[in-house]
C-alpha cells in the first residue's frame, strides 16, 4: 500500500515545480546546504537529459542525485516490516515514525559522505556506491528491525 502510494505521488510529481520530485529536490538541497556547511563549495542544479539533480563540489560534477537516494523505498520497506510484526498501535505508529525520520538524516548523511569520499578518492567509486553506503543504510534498517522485533512487537512479547 505504502508502495503504490509512492508510485502514486512520483507520477503525480512530473511537471512541477521541484525536480524530478519535491522529496528528491529537498535531499539534494539539504545535501548541498550540509556540504557548504563542513567546508566544501557544493551546488546542485537539475540534470538536463534525465530526471535527477547534479551534484557539483568545488565546481567538479560528483554525481547524481536520483528518486532512488531520496530513502523514501528504504524507508517504506522499514516501515512495512515494523506494521508486519506490529505491536501496540501508538507504539508502532511512534517507532514508525522515529525510525523514517532516523533513516532520512542517516541517508542524508550517507550521501554527504559519499560525495566527499568521491571528492577525494574518485577511483573508489565502484566499492563506495555499490557496497560500502548500501551497508550502511541497510544495516542501520537492520539495527532497527532487531531493535523493534525485540523490544517492541507482539512477537518479543509472545516468546518472553
Amino acid at each position: 500500500m505504502l508502495s503504490l502510494c509512492y508510485k502514486l505521488y512520483l507520477d503525480a510529481s512530473k511537471g512541477f515545480e521541484h525536480y524530478p520530485d519535491y522529496i528528491t529536490n529537498v535531499v539534494a538541497n539539504q545535501t548541498e546546504h550540509l556540504l557548504n556547511t563542513v567546508g566544501y563549495v557544493a551546488k546542485v542544479v537539475p540534470h538536463p537529459d534525465e530526471p535527477s539533480m547534479k551534484l557539483l563540489v568545488n565546481g567538479k560534477y560528483l554525481a547524481r542525485v536520483i528518486e532512488g537516494c531520496n530513502s523514501v523505498s528504504v524507508i517504506i520497506l522499514f516501515i512495512s516490516f515494523v506494521i508486519a510484526f506490529s505491536g501496540k498501535l501508538k507504539t508502532t505508529i511512534f517507532f514508525s515514525l522515529i525510525g523514517g525520520v532516523v533513516l532520512y538524516i542517516a541517508n542524508l548523511f550517507r550521501i554527504v559522505i559519499l560525495s566527499i569520499g568521491l571528492y577525494h578518492y574518485p577511483w573508489r567509486s565502484e566499492v563506495l556506491h555499490t557496497v560500502i553506503f548500501p551497508a550502511i543504510i541497510y544495516g542501520m534498517v537492520f539495527l532497527l528491525w532487531m531493535l523493534w522485533v525485540n523490544k517492541f512487537s507482539n512477537i518479543s512479547k509472545n516468546n518472553g
